[in-house]
């Protein structure tokens, strides 16, 4: 019987969607420090890619998460797809800024909001 390479506690036994998921938890975490009020009623999701067919009344659908408004009891949702964040991504540092910026823009999406207001350093 084969043992691992590297043990358990070791940063390289996660997954590449584990680790994704860690990035965008601690920018949830982040931003519920400094808005809670707007952080707390969203449910955030990740999924691997977005669906197949766009939503009719999109515009100009976007490939890398989306925002869904509250409506008839059902909380407001931010969805992240993982696979089309991390393709842009060339670095652990450009994939953290990717969830960051993206979160950042839909939580302003949902609020009516500039995302420079929520986050001063988004997009930089």
């Amino acid at each position: 019987m084969r043992t691992p390479m590297f043990g358990t506690r070791l940063p390289r036994y996660r997954t590449r969607s584990g680790a994704f998921d860690d990035m965008v938890a601690a920018q949830i975490r982040r931003l519920n420090g400094a808005w809670p009020q707007l952080v707390k009623p969203v449910q955030f999701a990740v999924e691997d890619v977005p669906p197949s067919q766009p939503a009719p009344w999109e515009p100009e659908p976007s490939f890398a998460s989306q925002c869904f408004p509250a409506s008839h009891g059902i909380p407001a949702r931010i969805v992240l797809y993982r696979m089309p964040i991390q393709s842009k991504s060339r670095s652990r540092m450009d994939l953290e800024l990717a969830i960051r910026d993206e979160v950042v823009l839909r939580l302003a999406e949902l609020y009516g909001r500039r995302p420079d207001e929520i986050d001063p350093d988004w997009s930089l």
